[in-house]
């Protein structure tokens, strides 16, 4: 459970970050809004993604893995539509920029942060 807390604030954080720095990608109306955009990502990806996965796996083989980028995107989307007016994408492209972003520096973060035992 503290993983998944550590997670959820760290892609927060970085989903906060993203849109102050490149507001050009994604806006946020605020840090809770960033918050509910990063629980909502984590049961997407937790519950969504694998179907989807799966389903385009003859697409992922094809592009080399290269659809996964855009699956990421999608999930973005997904989150985006949830929230409604508080959580903006500028577009398809800006979106799969996005996901690159977020999952490698939430990823790093993320390893940073906690301890393996």
């Amino acid at each position: 459970m503290k993983k998944f807390i550590i997670n959820v604030l760290v892609t927060g954080g970085v989903i906060f970050g993203i849109s102050y720095f490149l507001p050009a990608l994604i806006k946020v109306a605020d840090f809770q809004t960033a918050l509910l955009a990063a629980l909502i990502l984590a049961l997407v990806n937790a519950l969504v993604r694998p179907v989807i996965v799966i389903i385009s796996i003859p697409v992922t083989f094809l592009s080399l893995g290269l659809f996964l980028f855009v699956i990421n995107a999608l999930m973005l989307y997904l989150v985006a539509k949830i929230i409604g007016p508080g959580f903006y994408l500028q577009g398809f492209w800006q979106a799969v920029v996005a996901a690159i972003i977020i999952s490698a520096v939430s990823t790093w973060l993320s390893s940073a942060l906690i301890e393996d035992k």
